[in-house]
């Protein structure tokens, strides 16, 4: 089945408004077969709402909606799109029913008129609950076997009412046993997409068959295999085998598959080596450890970090010598490896991470440009060090820097000595 999304809102064409309901909508219809063939945004003014689905059902007959649901003067979604059946609206007796009844226990008085207009629907459709939120979904299709379904624009209710009753009643609509649209994602830290692409050779064009992307992002390149016309359990065999051919050649940059996160992969690595972990960050201002806290039970091997941002701070938290500091500057080999080392036995830890760098926009220098990071990692006085000049802006800088320090600790486990840059205490 091939399937539009129209998603409508002002907010989201001036870009107050992220659009991640297209997104969540791609990935949760893709494993029953479905297709987006075309993804569209326009404004909440009734005719670019006719002109974009009406343009879609003439496409591919099928179109899925988010927005323009609600209450105010600008949800004109429902009313576009019965014009285009030739329906007009009715006000649904039950849904008003439900509407004063839910406003009444949440805010104790009566449902406002304006709000009223969410139980106008069109002639004949099909009412979709919303167990999520106050706007039902509405399923409308002609005698051409042509429809379209309006959901809510709140992501949470969005994909509330997907997951509750859109998904099952198209799977109903489906063939059991028809191709499905399958995806494996490896995760890689620290490489380039075009280096990842020489060392892939023939097979970057494509694996046994499947499509292969290039997903490229502050954590590195996600490489994405697809498999379009095989069913489901022949879609995972072919997935499993490419997802192993491209592994043999880029293993060590490989950190993960799907949506993996490397700071949960390392606080479970220590967990499973009994040790625990602290940080010490300059540049990154705190978000390596921001990246431990964010996972659920990190404080368990988290024990804390120090944000050493001025040298004097360096010094007197971290035992960075000052004269170290003069000599090579704040940004260099020697200085992340005393911070490493200077956190792990301040906290305790069986392991220290430090991070200082140039994150810009100004700050740099022909021999340190902005973007020039050095990480040291200290496994019970175990040290090494990197080198890397990260590009992007600051935020970009600061968060690869992170994801930097997180990989580099991932090798230190797999001991992975012979590395460009990776510096062992000599």
């Amino acid at each position: 089945m091939n399937l539009e999304i129209v998603t409508i809102g002002d907010e989201l064409l001036l870009g107050f408004t992220i659009d991640t309901n297209a997104a969540h909508l791609a990935r949760e219809l893709a494993g029953l077969g479905v297709r987006i063939v075309r993804r569209a945004t326009c404004g909440d003014d009734a005719e670019s709402i006719k002109a974009a689905v009406q343009g879609a059902l003439e496409r591919t007959g099928a179109v899925i909606t988010t927005g323009g649901l609600g209450p105010t003067a600008d949800d004109m979604t429902k009313p576009a799109i019965a014009s285009i059946f030739g329906k007009g609206m009715v006000m649904d007796e039950a849904i008003l029913t439900n509407l004063r009844e839910r406003w009444h226990k949440r805010f104790g008085h009566a449902l406002p008129v304006s709000n009223e207009q969410q139980a106008m629907v069109p002639e004949g459709c099909t009412i979709l609950p919303n167990r999520h939120g106050s706007a039902p979904g509405i399923w409308l299709e002609d005698g051409d076997g042509r429809w379209v379904i309006m959901l809510p624009g709140v992501p949470r209710e969005m994909r509330g009412m997907l997951a509750d009753t859109v998904i099952p009643t198209l799977r109903d609509r489906l063939p059991t046993d028809g191709p499905v649209i399958r995806s494996k994602t490896l995760r890689t830290a620290n490489i380039a997409e075009s280096a990842l692409a020489d060392r892939l050779g023939e097979l970057a064009r494509g694996v046994t068959g499947l499509s292969l992307a290039y997903l490229p992002g502050s954590d590195g390149v996600d490489l994405r295999l697809t498999s379009w016309d095989k069913d489901a359990r022949a879609a995972t065999a072919a997935l499993n085998e490419a997802g192993e051919l491209v592994r043999a050649k880029i293993e060590r940059f490989v950190y993960g598959e799907g949506d993996d996160d490397l700071a949960a992969l390392m606080l479970a690595e220590c967990a499973a080596r009994e040790a625990t972990v602290a940080v010490a960050e300059s540049c990154t201002g705190g978000m390596l450890g921001m990246r431990f806290t964010a996972v659920p039970g990190s404080s368990r091997t988290f024990l804390g970090g120090t944000i050493a941002y001025a040298n004097a701070v360096k010094t007197r938290e971290l035992g960075v010598p000052p004269e170290v500091i003069a000599e090579h500057g704040a940004v260099s080999e020697p200085v992340a490896r005393a911070m490493a080392t200077g956190v792990r036995l301040r906290f305790g830890s069986t392991i220290g991470l430090g991070i200082t760098g140039i994150a810009g926009p100004d700050g740099g220098t022909p021999e340190k440009p902005v973007g020039t990071v050095w990480v040291g990692v200290d496994i019970g006085g175990d040290v090494h060090a990197v080198r890397a000049v990260l590009p992007g802006d600051r935020h970009e800088i600061r968060w690869r820097a992170a994801q930097l320090a997180l990989d580099r600790l991932r090798l230190a486990f797999r001991r992975e000595e012979h590395i460009e840059g990776w510096t062992a205490r000599g």
